[in-house]
C-alpha cells in the first residue's frame, strides 16, 4: 500500500485556558500565606502595581486609580495621585519637675529597657522577657556536640561523632546509618565507629543513638549513675516487650515464674522510661493559623464577613503614566504590565467573593452544627454546595482547600463541613465526622480496666440509632488516634 502525503483542512472545538483564567483558577486554590507571598512577589516586578496599605484599612486612605469593585473602573485625573493632608493633634506634654516622684521605682521598672529608634522608653510590662528574646532553642546536634567537644573524645572519635548525631532520627534513634555503612563511608573501622557510638549513648540525653526501643531502654536501666538492678526489669526489657504492649501480664509472669503483682510493679518501672530519647529536643514551634472568613452570631442571626486583614490592598501606580512618552517599546512595556495588573485585583476580588459565597452556602446547609455542636453535623457533598451558588464542583474544591473559618465553636477548614452520610434507624444522616465524635465520646467514658471493642462500639452506636461496620469502627478509631482494646487496657 503507497503512502501519500497530503494537506487537509479540518475544524474542531476545544477548550483553552487564557492566561488570565490560569491566573484566576491558581490564585482560588492558594493558601492565605501563599497569596500574601506571590502579591509581594508581584509588587517587586511590576512597577506599575503600588500597595495603598492593608484592606480593611482606615476610611480616609487615598483612593486608588482602580477600584476594587466589580467595575473595576479606570480613572483618570491631570495630577496623577494627589496627596491627602490630615489634621494632627498636638501632644501637649508638661516637662516640669514634679514632687513626690518615686525615683527608686521608677529606675527599677527601666534599668533594663532597650532603647527605641526614636529615643523613647517603652513601659516595661509590654517588653519581653529576656528569656523571649532567644533567636531560637538549642537543637539536639548542638547539645550533643557541646558535650562531645567537652568530653575525652579524640579527634577521630570526634569526627565519628558528629557523622552519627547528624543522621539520628527526630526521636533519637540511629535506624537510617548501620554502623557497616558508617565505616564504608567514613573509612574507620566498625569497632572504632562502636566504641564512639557507645560513648555517645551515654551523654545527655540518655540512650541516644540507640538503634531501636529495646537497645533503649536496656541502655537507660544500665546507665552507671542511676542503674537498675531489678532481674525482673531487666528480663522484661530483654525478652517481653511484646508481651508488655499487649498488656499480657499473665504471659510474662508464667515464663518468668514471678506474681502477676510483681510483673505490675516491674511494668511501672519500665513504663516510666523514656522510649523517645529526643524527646526533650524534638518539640515543634507552633503553627498559628489566620482565617480566611468569620463566621459571628449577631442576634438570632449569623453574619459572614471577609479577614483582610494582611492581604495588600492594590492599586495602579500613576507615576508611569507620564513614563509613556513617545517611545513605542515604552508603550507596549507599560501596557502589558497595566493589564497584566488589572487581571490581578480582578483574580484577588474574585478569590474573595468566591470564598464568601461558599462560606455563606456552608452556613445554610450546616445551620445545625453552629446551633447545636458537631453532633449534628449534616452529610454534605461539593455537588450540594456548587448547585447552591451555580458554580462548578472544581471551583469548590479548590475554594475549600487550606481556606480556615473562624466560627463561635473554634477554627475549621472549610473541608471540614463536607462529609460522608451514615445512615441512622429514624431515616436521617449523620455525617462521618459526628460519628467520629460519638465514639471519641464512648471511648473517653469507658472502664480503663474493661475498654470497649470495636464491636462492641458498634452495639452502643446501634442502640443510638446509628447502623455501622466495625470495619468503619476500626477505620475511625485509627483516624482518631486511638488504640485497639487490647492496648488501650489498664491494669494499674
Amino acid at each position: 500500500m503507497a503512502l501519500n502525503m497530503r494537506q487537509e483542512l479540518r475544524m474542531s472545538q476545544q477548550l483553552v485556558m487564557t492566561p488570565q483564567l490560569q491566573q484566576a483558577i491558581k490564585l482560588l486554590q492558594l493558601s492565605r500565606m501563599e497569596l500574601q507571598d506571590l502579591v509581594r512577589g508581584e509588587l517587586l516586578e511590576n512597577p506599575l502595581l503600588d500597595e495603598q496599605g492593608e484592606l480593611g484599612g482606615a476610611p480616609d486612605e487615598p483612593v486608588s486609580a482602580v477600584e476594587m469593585q466589580d467595575g473595576l473602573d479606570m480613572q483618570r485625573d491631570d495630577g496623577g495621585d494627589r496627596a491627602t493632608t490630615r489634621e494632627r493633634e498636638e501632644l501637649k506634654v508638661d516637662d516640669g519637675p514634679k514632687e513626690n516622684f518615686d525615683w527608686e521605682a521608677y529606675l527599677e521598672n527601666n534599668a533594663y529597657a532597650p532603647p527605641t529608634s526614636t529615643g523613647v522608653r517603652v513601659e516595661n510590662d509590654e517588653m519581653p522577657s529576656l528569656e523571649a528574646t532567644a533567636s531560637r532553642p538549642e537543637t539536639l546536634a548542638e547539645h550533643l556536640m557541646w558535650q562531645i567537644r567537652l568530653s575525652n573524645f579524640s579527634a577521630v572519635e570526634e569526627d565519628i561523632a558528629e557523622y552519627i548525631v547528624r543522621s539520628l532520627s527526630p526521636a533519637g534513634y540511629m535506624r537510617d546509618q548501620t554502623v557497616p555503612q558508617i565505616s564504608k563511608k567514613s573509612g574507620y573501622s566498625c569497632m572504632r565507629i562502636e566504641e564512639t557510638l557507645r560513648k555517645i549513648q551515654n551523654l545527655d540525653p540518655v540512650s541516644i543513638g540507640a538503634r531501636n526501643l529495646a537497645e533503649a531502654l536496656w541502655i537507660q536501666i544500665n546507665h552507671p549513675d542511676d542503674p537498675i538492678e531489678d532481674p525482673l526489669v531487666r528480663a522484661i526489657v530483654s525478652k517481653h516487650l511484646g508481651n508488655l504492649e499487649k498488656r499480657a501480664y499473665p504471659a510474662i509472669a508464667r515464663d518468668t515464674g514471678e506474681t502477676v503483682e510483681e510483673v505490675y510493679e516491674a511494668a511501672k518501672v519500665v513504663l516510666g522510661l523514656e522510649p523517645r530519647p529526643a524527646r526533650a529536643y524534638a518539640s515543634e514551634e507552633p503553627q498559628y493559623i489566620v482565617p480566611d472568613v468569620y463566621i459571628a452570631k449577631i442576634g438570632e442571626d449569623y453574619v459572614v464577613t471577609l479577614n483582610d486583614d494582611g492581604l495588600p490592598k492594590l492599586k495602579i501606580s500613576g507615576f508611569y503614566r507620564g513614563a509613556m512618552g513617545s517611545s513605542q517599546k515604552a508603550k507596549e512595556y507599560i501596557t502589558e504590565r497595566l493589564r497584566s495588573a488589572q487581571w490581578l485585583i480582578r483574580s484577588i476580588q474574585q478569590r474573595q467573593r468566591t470564598i464568601l459565597k461558599v462560606t455563606k452556602s456552608i452556613l445554610k446547609f450546616q445551620r445545625d452544627f453552629f446551633e447545636r455542636g458537631v453532633e449534628h453535623l449534616r452529610p454534605l457533598i461539593l455537588k450540594d454546595v456548587a448547585e447552591d451558588i451555580q458554580m462548578h464542583e472544581s471551583t469548590v474544591s479548590r475554594v475549600t482547600t487550606n481556606k480556615y473559618v473562624h466560627t463561635p465553636g473554634g477554627i475549621f477548614e472549610l473541608k471540614y463541613f463536607f462529609n460522608a452520610g451514615i445512615s441512622r434507624s429514624n431515616g436521617d444522616d449523620l455525617a462521618s465526622e459526628a460519628v467520629k465524635t460519638k465514639i471519641k465520646q464512648l471511648i473517653d467514658n469507658e472502664d480503663t480496666g474493661h475498654p470497649f471493642s470495636d464491636q462492641r462500639l458498634v452495639e452502643l452506636l446501634k442502640a443510638d440509632g446509628i447502623d455501622i461496620a466495625r470495619r468503619t469502627v476500626a477505620k475511625y478509631r485509627e483516624q482518631l488516634g486511638v488504640l485497639s482494646s487490647s492496648k488501650r487496657r489498664r491494669l494499674f
